[in-house]
């Protein structure tokens, strides 16, 4: 039987003028894709075409981390905006990424919504429709990263769209396999030996423990570390040891 095969992805590039999230370097020698922050959460051009050069570097898959346009709340809060404006404005955000990725000799290989628009598309029909029409205007031949079994997924599969489904390293799950909201205790994991354990579990096993005990099925191509987490190389780094020493290859799924 040939050895499950993971991809390890972080946010990346969430710098912002005076606001500096150290550690994109250190993150990218470790995962195996990037999503980089396109400007309406976090970051800037500098900032991007920075990021971009550095996961050339390393041999690490660019995708463009879109968001509500929310820069003071870190793209956390929901904006009730129309499709047709919300759509805009992801082409938008995955335009500028796919310039400054071509000017940094990578491409854009894929999407993943960021912060509160990721969770709405688990369950907001308008917004979800919103993701799938600006991925398929731009180009129908990006991957897009969804949780499994949401509303987003289900969508993007129907127009046709190429899904990955993804799992978090070091986000609490609630018993119905979304995330625990991040206003709520047990939202963030910070000890590396224990989100370490739980990634294992969910590349062999396909299950995590929700934080009322159960156990949840995950079927999981992508897992995701927070870049913006405290302690978050730290973490990646002992995600990505424990994975190799179970036997999992690691690698992005483009």
């Amino acid at each position: 039987m040939p050895a499950p095969r993971i991809d390890l992805n972080a946010d990346c590039g969430e710098s912002l003028a005076a606001w500096s999230m150290d550690g994109d370097e250190a993150i990218l020698s470790v995962v195996t894709s990037a999503n980089v922050a396109c400007g309406f959460h976090a970051g800037d051009p500098t900032v991007a075409r920075r990021t971009c050069t550095a996961a050339a570097e390393h041999g690490v898959a660019v995708g463009a981390q879109v968001s509500y346009d929310d820069l003071k709340g870190f793209g956390r809060r929901f904006i009730a905006v129309p499709r047709t404006e919300l759509a805009d404005q992801l082409v938008y955000q995955i335009g500028a990424l796919q310039a400054l990725a071509r000017a940094s000799g990578t491409e854009v290989g894929y999407v993943k919504p960021h912060g509160a628009l990721y969770n709405a598309i688990v369950h907001h029909e308008e917004h979800a429709a919103a993701v799938v029409d600006a991925v398929r205007d731009v180009d129908p031949e990006l991957a897009l990263l969804v949780l499994p079994g949401s509303e987003i997924e289900r969508r993007a599969r129907e127009a046709g769209l190429r899904t990955v489904r993804e799992a978090f390293a070091d986000r609490g799950y609630t018993p119905e396999a979304t995330l625990v909201p991040r206003t709520e205790p047990g939202a963030v994991l910070h000890d590396p030996q224990a989100v370490a354990e739980r990634v294992v579990r969910m590349a062999l096993e396909g299950v995590v423990e929700a934080a009322d005990g159960s156990l949840v099925a995950v079927d999981a191509q992508s897992v995701c570390v927070h870049g913006d987490t405290p302690g978050a190389v730290a973490i990646a780094e002992r995600v990505r040891a424990a994975l190799q020493e179970a036997g999992v290859e690691l690698g992005s799924f483009l």
